[in-house]
This record gives structure tokens, sequence and C-alpha cells, in this order.
């Protein structure tokens, strides 16, 4: 196990969660990879976490998997720190899939709860704690019960913040008095991060002392995001307020031409396509929305004003 103590491996601020650009099956496109990661390193983002939600991870075939985290560390160059997302049904191949991150250089990885047997509080606790003293990484742990089927409860969550290699947390639950009770127990591990997931409340988070936000947005414009947390962390609450209105308007024009659940991923990329960074296909079974659809995003980032801030990277 690491011994994380000394050291952060993630910092503060915006950690955008990569979507993972394919060519084709089963296949990475590495033009369009050094295209993304330069994109959003650009925009001054604070690390960069890969083979998350948003990158399709459960999708990805084990080679992708570790194709994806060879070549984003090469080309990320110790720039910022590292994430990559671990969250796997096999307690096995999680490991072993952190062992190849930590060969490779990563700074730390993410893990949510095995997404098909729906697990107890109890096993939670004994398999993330098990996991965190097998991990040669620092582990970050990831809520997100809209995927998983079970929440990280508040009592689990306060023990496994005292768990040593257990460095961070992610809160994509959307429920905000959760959050401030998470942020309350993480008070008393100074210098333990807590995450924002839905990046519609990142400037509320951040103004009530969480760490900010792993914005999916942050593929597209890092630079609103980067913006919005800083304005959070300065207190500066109109610009707060003017910020959330154009995430608001992300949220509404991209992520919600498609249908749910998976429309704000299919937009994403569709988006990311339309500015030239990547192609829109998706990771079976999610398939990319129609010329109809994709039009229609085309369309909404004229309206945005996204698109000669995107294609010009």
């Amino acid at each position: 196990m690491t011994d994380s103590s000394s050291f952060t491996p993630v910092l503060p601020g915006i950690v955008p969660p990569m979507i993972t650009p394919l060519a084709g099956l089963d296949e990475l496109d590495h033009d369009a990879l050094q295209r993304l990661i330069e994109h959003i390193l650009g925009g001054g983002v604070h690390g960069l976490f890969v083979l998350g939600s948003t990158g399709e991870a459960p999708s990805l075939s084990g080679r992708l998997r570790r194709e994806v985290v060879e070549h984003s560390v090469k080309l990320v160059k110790g720039r910022v720190p590292l994430l990559v997302g671990v969250t796997d049904t096999s307690f096995t191949e999680a490991l072993e899939l952190t062992r190849f991150a930590a060969d490779q250089g990563a700074s730390a990885v993410v893990i949510a709860p095995p997404y098909y047997f729906p697990a107890h509080q109890d096993d939670l606790k004994r398999y993330f704690t098990e996991f965190a003293a097998e991990s040669p990484l620092p582990v970050i742990l990831y809520n997100i019960p809209s995927h998983t089927k079970v929440d990280i409860s508040l009592e689990t969550a306060e023990r496994l913040i005292e768990v040593p290699n257990i460095v961070a947390f992610k809160d994509s639950s959307g429920n905000m008095l959760f959050y401030n009770r998470l942020l309350e127990l993480a008070a008393r591990r100074p210098g333990f991060p807590v995450f924002m997931g839905p990046e519609e409340l990142l400037g509320e988070s951040v103004l009530i002392g969480g760490s900010g936000g792993v914005c999916g947005g942050a593929n597209l414009v890092p630079s609103l995001y980067v913006e919005q947390y800083d304005a959070a962390v300065a207190g500066d609450l109109q610009r707060v307020h003017r910020l959330q209105q154009r995430l608001l308007r992300i949220s509404s024009k991209i992520y919600g031409v498609g249908d749910a659940p998976s429309g704000y991923l299919k937009g994403l990329k569709c988006a990311l396509s339309v500015v030239g960074l990547c192609s829109d296909r998706m990771a079976e079974p999610l398939y990319s929305l129609g010329d109809k659809k994709r039009q229609q995003i085309a369309q909404n980032l004229d309206d945005l004003e996204l698109t000669l801030e995107t294609s010009a990277t």
C-alpha cells in the first residue's frame, strides 16, 4: 500500500472525467485522445480523470482500458494529477487495473461500489478497506447510486474516511444534504478533498466548502468550469450566479437533446464531434445520436457561442 499521508495525489479544483474517443469497435482514436488532452489541459484544469462514467469505462474491454491509461499518462506528462477509474464487478480485475495504472505512472485510482450485486453497507466497508490496503495507489471513493444501485452511506463514509490510503471522495448523488454532512465528516481529516459530480451543483458545492468538481462539460469548455470554481473560491456570488446560468444552458442544450438516461453522454460526445475534437462513436450498447439531433446540437452550440472556443484549440 502507498503511504499517501505525505502527499496529495489530487489537487482541489476541476478534474474533468474525460470521454474515451473511439475509432471503431474496441479501438482507441489516438489522434483524438491527444487533441482532447491538450484541449482540456489548455483550459487550466487541476487534474484529469480517465475511465469514469463519462469515459464509458464499464463498456470497454480490459485491453482497451489499459491502452487508455498507458497513452493518457504519456500525453499528460505529469502536468496535472491523472486519476484512473477502476470500478469493476470483480475485486481482482479492479486491483489488477490499479497495479497497471501504478506501473504506468498514474496518480490515484477512483472506485465506486461494484455495480451488479447490490452490496450491504457492511460489505462496502470491508470491500473498500481491503481494496485500499492492497492498492499501490491512493484511492478516491466514488458515490454514484444511479449507476451502482447502492449509496455509500454517511456512516460508511465516516468509517472509510479514516482509512489511510483512502484520500478523497467524489459524490454524484446530487443530494446536497448528504454532501453537506459529508463535508462535516471530511473536516475531521484535514486535507481530505470532497468533489461534486453533477456540474450543475459545482458553484453551490464550492461555496459551502467543497473541493471542486468532476465536470463532464469540461471536456468541451474546460475554462468555463475553472472560472466557476475560481469565482466560488473567491466568494464572488454575482460571478458565480452569472456563470451558473451558462452551465445550466449547456446542461439543457447539450445534455438534454438525447433521451434519458444516456442523453447527457451522447450529447456531450456529439458536441465534441461537431467541434472537431473526436468522433461521436459510442461504446456499445450505446449508440450515437441520429442526424436530426446532431443538427440540433450543432445549432445549440452556435447559440451557446461555444464553437469558436473549442475549434480554436
